[in-house]
């Protein structure tokens, strides 16, 4: 029975999808906060009255944020919102609930306190609190509000470049990977063959810092030729030709592992923009761009049929003390893994079915002396 290797200490950490953790944590201080209220023991007209009067001041909060960013979209009818006033208005009010509620909040508001001038000149006031904290920039999204609405929107630039990766160069390539991969197998047959290691071995550095040259990157990676190649026509170029490098990877025992692998090029889009100015991109911000572009591309794949069994993705992390040969180490642990699959399909394989192949000494043929049609069997039935 083979061993199974040993993750290396330095094994990246991807993050999840965020999860409703958030909401089930507000019901539960809501919960907290009606316990408390109901432990108190406040009058119930004047309790709410004032939470009618909270929501009021919230709602307002919405509507004059709304109109302050529709004072700007109306600049902008043409080139976002083609031309309607009405489509700019439901963009700058989103939820067009916030009116009625407003309404509703006062109406009971008055019912209870039985002054109408009391709660206009309390709405001035709320007015006036909120006017000054959108005037000072103080109530803006944190940095875990954006980072959630930009994923579950699926408009960052790690979910574009992703999709981009994938239809415009795995969904071609891949599906003739084993292909590929079974033909060099013919052509050199003193070579060891593993079939699960019949994959693009796609790296992804979170660094994003690529090699053009997997040599220079490590001594111990020695390209050894290019596997067939796939031409097509693409987007008007004819004749476009997508190929992939077989290497050998020489681990501590001075063992050769043979496998086709190449970085995710677009990371180098990422790296490019964490250093140009203009992007405006942190190196904190490329590190959770590259995470989240592993995440995504891992989704797209594992979702696409015409992939299966056709790629492995190896993010990594380099450690600042990483050794020269850290590059080779992560490859040759993720072959071994793969071997090591092999070998426990194998063991668990059911043992072959004997053949249904009959030959003439296992038939027993009952055949009547009599030319008429007898029956096969001797109870008489």
């Amino acid at each position: 029975m083979a061993r199974e290797p040993r993750r290396p200490r330095c094994a990246p950490l991807i993050p999840r999808a965020r999860g409703g953790r958030a909401q089930r944590a507000g019901f539960v201080l809501l919960g907290l906060c009606a316990g408390a209220l109901l432990l108190a023991g406040q009058p119930l007209v004047p309790t709410a009255r004032s939470l009618a009067f909270h929501f009021a001041t919230l709602q307002t909060g919405e509507l004059l944020k709304g109109a302050c960013y529709l004072a700007e979209e109306i600049f902008h009818l043409d080139s976002r919102h083609h031309g309607s006033f009405w489509r700019a208005l439901s963009s700058c009010f989103p939820p067009h609930w916030h009116g009625p509620m407003l309404l509703v909040c006062g109406s009971a508001y008055v019912a209870l306190f039985g002054d109408g001038q009391q709660l206009g000149l309390h709405l001035i006031l709320a007015s006036l609190c909120q006017l000054l904290i959108l005037a000072l920039g103080l109530r803006k999204p944190s940095a875990v509000e954006m980072s959630e609405m930009s994923e579950r929107s699926k408009q960052n630039v790690a979910h574009g470049l992703a999709w981009s990766f994938y239809v415009g160069y795995l969904k071609i390539v891949l599906p003739r990977m084993k292909k590929s991969m079974e033909e060099f197998s013919r052509a050199n047959p003193n070579l060891p063959a593993c079939r699960k290691t019949w994959k693009l071995h796609i790296l992804v550095p979170l660094s994003c810092d690529i090699y053009d040259d997997l040599e220079k990157a490590d001594s111990k990676i020695q390209y050894v030729t290019d596997l067939t190649e796939t031409t097509l026509a693409r987007a008007g170029i004819k004749k476009r030709v997508y190929k992939h490098s077989l290497y050998a990877i020489t681990d501590e025992e001075n063992q050769l592992w043979h496998c086709a692998v190449e970085y995710a090029t677009p990371l180098q889009t990422l790296y490019a923009m964490s250093q140009d100015e203009c992007a405006a991109f942190s190196r904190e911000e490329r590190l959770e761009q590259a995470k989240l572009f592993y995440r995504t591309l891992e989704e797209i794949l594992r979702g696409s049929k015409e992939c299966a069994d056709t790629y492995r993705l190896i993010a990594y992390e380099e450690p600042e003390e990483a050794g020269t040969h850290f590059l080779s180490r992560e490859i040759v642990w993720h072959l071994r893994q793969e071997h090591h699959e092999e070998i426990a399909v194998l063991d668990q394989s059911p043992p072959p079915s004997p053949s249904t192949a009959l030959d003439s000494s296992e038939l027993n043929l009952q055949i009547s002396v009599s030319d008429l049609p007898q029956p096969l069997r001797t109870d008489g039935f």
